[in-house]
């Protein structure tokens, strides 16, 4: 099989509301546990509990992303200003 190789250049990466987003996911993810946490006797009844504990992981990985983005945010920022002084 022949090496791949790109036939053309990659996009430049996207920006947006990332703090943003990553908060709404992970707002998200939590009140999705939230919403099914009354229904853990049935969850267990089914063998259905990793349900809840996805959600909770998912809330939990969020907090770790907010954190990330933000301090990503801020180096983009503080790399930005110190190019703008530089010149």
């Amino acid at each position: 099989m022949a090496k791949w190789t790109p036939r053309h250049e990659a996009p430049e990466p996207l920006e947006g509301p990332v703090v943003a987003t990553i908060t709404g996911g992970t707002i998200l993810w939590f009140a999705l546990f939230l919403v099914q946490l009354p229904f853990y006797g049935w969850f267990a009844d089914h063998g259905h509990t990793w349900w809840l504990w996805t959600c909770l992981a998912g809330a939990g990985l969020g907090l770790i992303g907010i954190w990330y983005v933000r301090k990503r945010d801020q180096a983009i920022k503080r790399a930005a200003a110190a190019a703008a002084e530089g010149l």
